[in-house]
């Protein structure tokens, strides 16, 4: 499960270490390129509302299976793309597809013992955040010796592998739900009504994540500007620094099981935050940028694992449903910080990035703890 997890959700992020490589093949603008990933983040998004759900409903095995061919066509069609409009256009088919990684997630929380559950999460969220910045490492290696095209023939191979991984070795989950189709998707608006932890897990997850895509949209940006002069493969490498975040999805993993949750959320927003306060201050510095990309990961990482924990201990025959609520205001927040960032970086350059990164990281946190002394009072 981690390793497919790891290597399908890399397919979402190959694009953003190639947007200035994909910029100049078709002779766009810097912002049109920055659509591609727009496009990629809403076409996950879209999976998780229409697709995720189903997992309540259907066999997961076979949905998965079924999703894999989808991504497989998805990547073979942005590869020989002859124009930006069938490249977005795919980037949204393939953002659509590669939803496998929140099929699996909830297998492992109903797998996983109770008193255990957050330590299995953390490792496989582990093997999530890898995929994450380690596929902009590969995409940035690949885009600057073998062009940005390559990089999707790469996944496109990648993906029959873990498709005959999956198809030989993952046990089938039988679905608990029993209504149909359209009863299932209106049961997403009831568990949102209905659950007040969800609503505040979804919120700061979206908020974390808007803030997250900011600085990974625009970082390679950043770093062709003169006072770096780096391309795609530095952007990329970028992602070997952020990895060290992913050390500590196994320790956030186990102190959720073991404390409380609202407390730790807590704490890890205020990484996000501290992160982002370093960025503004390294505009010029490398070993800045390293030292918040570092703090970054770990606030965003083990903010999602406690999120996660907290929603799956809620209705375990709804865990589909429930990361379904969760993860499509997490992309949404993706989204919404690529599209921000994207602006203000036309207009204000890094500086408008740290503003809104750092502004949505105080939002997060004030929502948090309001929340969490009104609960303590009640």
């Amino acid at each position: 499960m981690t390793i497919a997890t790891a290597l399908v959700v890399a397919n979402i992020y190959y694009n953003q270490p190639l947007l200035a490589d994909i910029a100049h093949t078709f002779n766009i603008t810097d912002k049109k390129a920055q659509q591609l990933s727009l496009f990629t983040q809403i076409g996950y998004a879209c999976g998780l509302l229409f697709i995720v759900p189903l997992a309540d409903m259907v066999k997961r095995k076979r949905l998965i299976v079924i999703d894999f061919v989808l991504m497989i066509l998805s990547l073979l069609i942005s590869a020989v793309a002859p124009s930006i409009f069938i490249l977005t256009i795919a980037g949204f088919l393939l953002g659509l597809s590669s939803i496998v990684p929140q099929l699996l997630i909830p297998m492992a929380a109903h797998l996983a013992q109770p008193h255990e559950r957050g330590k299995k999460l953390g490792f496989i969220m582990g093997g999530l955040l890898i995929g994450i910045l380690l596929s902009r490492t590969l995409s940035g290696f690949i885009g600057e010796h073998f062009g940005w095209r390559f990089m999707f023939y790469v996944a496109a191979g990648l993906m029959v592998a873990i498709w005959l991984m999956i198809f030989f070795f993952l046990p089938e989950v039988e679905p608990d739900y029993k209504g149909n189709y359209k009863k299932l998707m209106s049961s997403l608006i009831h568990l949102i009504k209905t659950q007040p932890k969800l609503r505040m897990a979804a919120f700061r997850g979206a908020l974390c994540f808007a803030g997250f895509s900011a600085f990974w949209t625009t970082l390679v940006f950043l770093l062709k500007q003169p006072q770096f002069n780096e391309g795609s493969a530095a952007a990329g490498a970028f992602g070997l620094v952020g990895a060290f975040g992913a050390l500590a999805a196994g320790l956030m993993g186990r102190l959720s099981d073991k404390m409380d949750s609202y407390k730790l959320s807590g704490f890890t927003l205020s990484l996000v935050l501290i992160s982002y306060i370093i960025f503004y201050f390294s505009s010029h510095s490398i070993i800045g940028l390293i030292i918040g990309v570092i703090i970054l990961d770990m606030g965003v990482q083990a903010t999602h694992i406690s999120n996660q924990s907290i929603i799956f201990a809620l209705i375990p025959e709804a865990r589909n449903r429930l990361n379904t609520v969760y993860m499509v205001s997490y992309f949404i927040g993706g989204s919404s910080g690529t599209f921000l960032a994207s602006l203000l970086w036309r207009n204000y350059q890094w500086n408008g990035v740290c503003a809104i990164g750092g502004g949505l990281a105080i939002i997060a946190l004030a929502a948090h703890l309001l929340n969490y002394h009104k609960n303590v009072r009640n």
